[in-house]
C-alpha cells in the first residue's frame, strides 16, 4: 500500500496508534546526538545574556579605544532582550516554509557576522549593531526547539526538550569562566569557533520527517529521515504511522477545500487557531510564562551581585563570583531537570520546583522582614550597592560590579543613604541560592519545552515564535519595573509576595497543565478536544 492511500485510510478511520517497540540503544545514541547538536545554537543565546557582564568591564579597564558612559553601557547589556523578540517572530513562518534543519543552518549566518563585528569593533556603535543582530540571532534559535520535538521519541521528548536549558545554562557557564582568562575580543573569535562547529554539525542531522510530510506532503523524504533516525523496521513504521495521524489531524476536515485559491487558504489558516487544540495550550502557555515572570527568578539572575551582597555577609562575596556561582547554579539543576522529568514527567518536577520556591521564598523573605533593624530594602536602589549606576563616571565599575543592569543612571536617585545589610550571617543568601536552584529546576526551564510539547505542529511554528516573544516582552518588562517596585515596597516583602504569586501559580498547574511524558502529539492534542469534537 502506498502512504499516500495509508493516509487516506487513516482520514476515514480514527484508529489509535500504537507506541514504539524498544529499539536499539544505536538508535537512542543517534536520536540524543541529533537533538544535541540542534540544541547547541542556544549556547548562543546564553552567551548573549552573560557576554555583557564580561565586556562592560572589560571596556572600561582594558580598551582605550572604545569609551563608553553609563548610558551606553546599559543599552549594550539590554539591546538584545529587545531583538530577541523579533527573531522568535520571524522564525515561525521561516521554519514552516523552508524547514526546520534548513532554518537552523541558517540561524548561524547571523551569529557568525555578530562575532566578527565583535571582534573588530572599533567604535561603540559596532556593538550596538552586533548585540542587535545577536539578539535577532537568539529569537532564532527557537526554531531547535520545534526541530528536537519532532525529531525525538515520545518516550524520550521531555528529557531532550529539557536539554535546551542545559545548553544555554552552559553558554552562561562558559562565558563567566572565560571572562576570567580572555579579553572580550579573543571571546568573540573563540565563539565564532563555537558557531562554525554547531553549522557544520547541522549539516549531519536530518531534516524533520513531521515537516517533510505536514508542510511538504514528502512521504518518501519523510520516510528517509525516519530512517536514520530508527534502523527497526518496526519502530520506523510505527514512527510513520504516528506522522500520518499528524497530518490526518491536520487536514481531513479539510479535505474538500480549493487549495488553489488564496482566500481560502488564508481562511483555514485564521480558522485552525480556533480549533481548541491550539487556543487551549496557547493560553495554558501565556498565563504559565506570566506566573514565570512574576515569580522574580530572573531578577534575582539579573540583579545577582546587588542581591547577593544587601541580604549576605557583606565580606562574603563578591560580584563575579556570584555570577559564576549562579552559572554552576542554573547548569548543574537544569542538568537534574533534564534527568528526573524523563522519570517523573513536567508535572511532577514543575510541582516540586513550586513548592521549593514557595517555602525559601517565604523564609528569606520572613527572615528578612523579623531581623532586619531600622533601614530596609527600600532604599535598595539608593544605596551604595547601585554605585556603578549613580556615579558620574565609570570608575566603580569593575568585575566584582559586572552584573551590568540594562538600567539607565537617570531611573535612579542620587540622596543616597549609608549602605545596609539586613544580616551578619548568611542565611538569606543560602536562601536566595536555594530559591534559584528550585527555579531553575522547573520554573526557568519546562516552560520553554513544553511549547514544543503541547503546541500541534500544523501552529507550532508560529505560534511557538509568538510565544517566546510573549515570553521575553514580559521578561523584560519586569526586569525593568523591578527598581521602581522596590520604591513602594520593601525586598523582604517582594519575596512574601513571590511567595503568594507562586502558591498561585501552583494551584493552576495543579488544574490546567497537562502531563507530556511518554505521550504522542496526538494524545496530547486529544486532552485539548472538546467532548464534542472527541464523540
Amino acid at each position: 500500500m502506498k502512504p499516500i492511500d495509508i493516509e487516506k485510510n487513516e482520514c476515514a478511520k480514527k484508529g489509535e496508534v500504537k507506541h514504539d517497540p524498544s529499539f536499539s540503544g544505536k538508535d537512542t545514541l543517534k536520536q540524543i546526538m541529533a537533538c544535541c547538536i540542534a540544541h547547541s545554537l542556544v549556547i548562543q543565546a546564553g552567551i548573549n545574556m552573560a557576554f555583557s557582564a564580561v565586556l562592560l568591564p572589560q571596556l572600561k579597564d582594558s580598551d582605550p579605544d572604545i569609551v563608553i558612559d553609563k548610558s551606553q553601557a546599559s543599552w549594550i547589556a539590554s539591546i538584545v532582550t529587545i531583538a530577541l523578540p523579533l527573531g522568535s517572530i520571524f522564525i515561525g513562518p521561516l521554519m514552516d516554509r523552508y524547514g526546520r534543519k534548513q532554518m537552523c543552518i541558517i540561524t548561524t549566518l547571523p551569529f557568525l557576522l555578530a562575532w566578527v563585528l565583535h571582534a573588530f569593533a572599533t567604535n561603540v556603535w559596532f556593538i550596538y549593531i552586533a548585540r542587535i543582530i545577536a539578539g535577532f540571532s537568539g529569537g532564532l534559535t527557537t526554531v531547535s526547539i520545534v526541530y528536537v520535538s519532532e525529531i525525538a521519541h515520545p518516550k524520550f521528548r521531555p528529557m531532550l526538550l529539557s536539554l535546551n536549558s542545559v545548553f544555554v545554562t552552559f553558554g552562561i557557564l562558559l562565558t563567566c569562566v572565560f571572562g576570567f582568562w580572555f579579553n572580550w575580543r579573543l571571546m568573540s573569535q573563540i565563539f565564532f569557533g563555537v558557531v562554525l562547529l554547531s553549522c557544520l554539525g547541522l549539516y549531519f542531522i536530518p531534516e524533520s520527517p513531521y515537516w517533510l510530510v505536514v508542510f511538504k506532503n514528502d512521504h518518501i523524504a519523510s520516510s528517509k529521515a525516519l530512517r536514520w533516525i530508527y534502523s527497526d523496521e518496526a519502530t520506523h513504521e510505527e514512527a510513520f504511522k504516528r506522522i500520518l495521524e499528524s497530518k490526518r489531524n491536520a487536514t481531513c476536515d479539510n479535505n474538500d477545500v480549493n487549495e488553489t485559491s488564496a482566500f481560502i487558504r488564508l481562511k483555514r489558516s485564521f480558522e485552525s487557531y480556533k480549533d481548541p487544540t491550539v487556543w487551549k495550550p496557547v493560553i495554558i502557555l501565556i498565563i504559565l510564562f506570566l506566573f514565570q515572570q512574576l515569580s522574580g527568578a530572573y531578577i534575582i539572575i539579573f540583579y545577582a551581585v546587588d542581591i547577593f551582597r544587601e541580604v549576605g555577609n557583606k565580606n562574603s562575596i563578591d560580584g563575579f563570583t556570584a555570577l559564576v556561582w549562579l552559572g554552576i547554579i542554573r547548569f548543574v539543576m537544569s542538568i537534574i531537570s533534564t534527568l528526573v522529568s524523563k522519570n517523573l514527567g513536567r508535572r511532577t518536577v514543575m510541582f516540586f520546583s513550586a513548592f521549593g520556591m514557595i517555602i525559601t521564598g517565604f523564609a528569606c523573605g520572613f527572615y528578612l522582614y523579623i531581623f532586619s533593624n531600622s533601614h530596609s530594602l527600600h532604599n535598595y536602589n539608593t544605596t551604595s550597592n547601585y554605585q556603578p549606576f549613580l556615579d558620574s563616571n565609570l570608575t566603580n565599575f569593575n568585575k566584582t560590579e559586572s552584573a551590568a543592569t540594562i538600567i539607565p543612571t537617570s531611573d535612579f536617585t542620587t540622596n543616597s543613604t549609608q549602605p545596609h545589610t539586613y544580616t551578619s550571617n548568611n542565611i538569606p543568601l543560602f536562601l536566595i541560592l536555594g530559591y534559584v536552584c528550585f527555579s531553575s529546576l522547573g520554573y526557568l526551564v519546562i516552560p520553554w519545552s513544553l511549547i514544543g510539547e503541547l503546541l500541534p505542529v500544523k501552529v507550532r511554528g508560529k505560534l511557538g515564535g509568538v510565544l517566546i516573544s510573549v515570553a521575553y516582552l514580559l521578561m523584560f518588562i519586569v526586569i525593568k519595573m523591578f527598581p521602581f517596585i522596590l520604591e513602594a515596597i520593601s525586598f523582604a516583602n517582594l519575596l512574601i509576595i513571590s511567595g503568594v504569586i507562586n502558591s498561585a501559580g501552583l494551584i493552576y498547574m495543579y488544574f490546567w497543565l497537562p502531563e507530556t511524558l511518554g505521550k504522542t502529539f496526538e494524545d496530547i492534542a486529544r486532552k485539548f478536544q472538546s467532548s464534542k469534537a472527541k464523540k
